[in-house]
C-alpha cells in the first residue's frame, strides 16, 4: 500500500511530494528529502505537528497517513 505524503523544507516553504511504503523508515525520507534540497541528511529530522519523528522508525510505526504533511527542520539536537 502506498502513501502520498508532502514534506516541507521548513527553511524556505518548498514542499516536495513522495510516494512511501508502510515499510519505509523516516530516516529513508529524510534522506530522500535532504538529496533533493541537496542538504545533509544527518543534520536534519521529521516533524508531524510538534513531534518529532524518529529515524528508525517505519512510516507503520509513525502511523502516517496518506496526505500528511511533514516538515524537514535542523535537529534541534545537532546532527
Amino acid at each position: 500500500m502506498v502513501i502520498e505524503i508532502t514534506v516541507r523544507n521548513a527553511e524556505n516553504g518548498s514542499t516536495l511530494n513522495m510516494e512511501v511504503e508502510p515499510h519505509t523508515t523516516i530516516e529513508d525520507i529524510i534522506e530522500g528529502a535532504a538529496e533533493f534540497w541537496q542538504k545533509e541528511a544527518g543534520a536534519y529530522v521529521l516533524r508531524r505537528g510538534k513531534r518529532l519523528l524518529k529515524g528508525q522508525s517505519t512510516v507503520q510505526d509513525a502511523e502516517l497517513k496518506n496526505k500528511d504533511v511533514l516538515e524537514l527542520i535542523p535537529d534541534p539536537e545537532g546532527g
